[in-house]
Formats: structure tokens, C-alpha cells, sequence
């Protein structure tokens, strides 16, 4: 049987922010969702591109040479290899869209590195 997934509901079982949570899988890419609140790290994926779909809150995506700011029902895709910065100024909803293998921290490794994520 096909799961039909509800958002609102999937983020009702959660609220640390910046630990993504596992909500569909299909063709080696992992659908999250995650909880942000202000600032993530200055980071950058080497092989993959990233989604990130605004379901709540605005979302400012720093980059070296400016920043755009995402709002609820818009999505930025972060191509691999271009470094940014997460901010949240208020509690923000996404969903991401990425290959399995990523890391939330991409090159960095730290106390915000999430390397086993929950599935809800």
C-alpha cells in the first residue's frame, strides 16, 4: 500500500531544530524534514545538490556574494559545491530533498553533524 505522508502531522512529532528526520525515500534520495532556528555553519556539499522547500516561516540562504530569502511554498536548490549559511530569525519548517548520503554539515564535521537520522 502507497503512504500517504502529512506534513503538518510529521512535524507535530519533533521540535529540536537543525536535526533532520527521514519522511520518504525514493531513487537514492532521502525526503526530510527539519525544525531551524537561527543560525546553522558556513558549509558546502561536494557531490550533491540540495532542496530546500519553505513549508513554514522565511528562510535566509546566505552565500559568499549575497543572500536570498525563501518563504513559505518557495524552494532554492543549493548546487554542490557553493558554500551557505542556514538562518532562521524565527522557527522555520522545511522539507529537503537530497542523495542519502549526505550530511547535514556537508564538509564540516562537528556537534551539529546528525550521521543517524530517525525515520518518522
Amino acid at each position: 500500500m502507497m503512504e500517504v505522508v502529512n506534513l503538518a502531522h510529521k512535524f507535530t512529532l519533533f521540535a529540536d531544530h537543525w536535526r533532520p528526520r527521514i519522511v520518504g525515500e525514493l531513487n537514492g534520495q532521502h525526503v526530510k524534514l527539519a525544525k531551524l532556528k537561527g543560525e546553522f555553519i558556513w558549509h558546502h556539499h561536494d557531490d550533491a545538490d540540495e532542496l530546500f522547500l519553505v513549508v513554514r516561516g522565511t528562510l535566509r540562504m546566505k552565500f559568499p556574494d549575497g543572500e536570498a530569502q525563501i518563504a513559505p511554498g518557495e524552494f532554492i536548490i543549493v548546487s554542490r559545491g557553493v558554500a551557505h549559511l542556514p538562518v532562521a530569525d524565527d522557527e522555520v519548517h522545511v522539507l529537503l530533498f537530497e542523495p542519502v548520503a549526505t550530511r547535514n554539515t556537508g564538509n564540516v564535521e562537528n556537534d551539529r553533524t546528525v550521521t543517524d537520522l530517525a525515520r518518522i
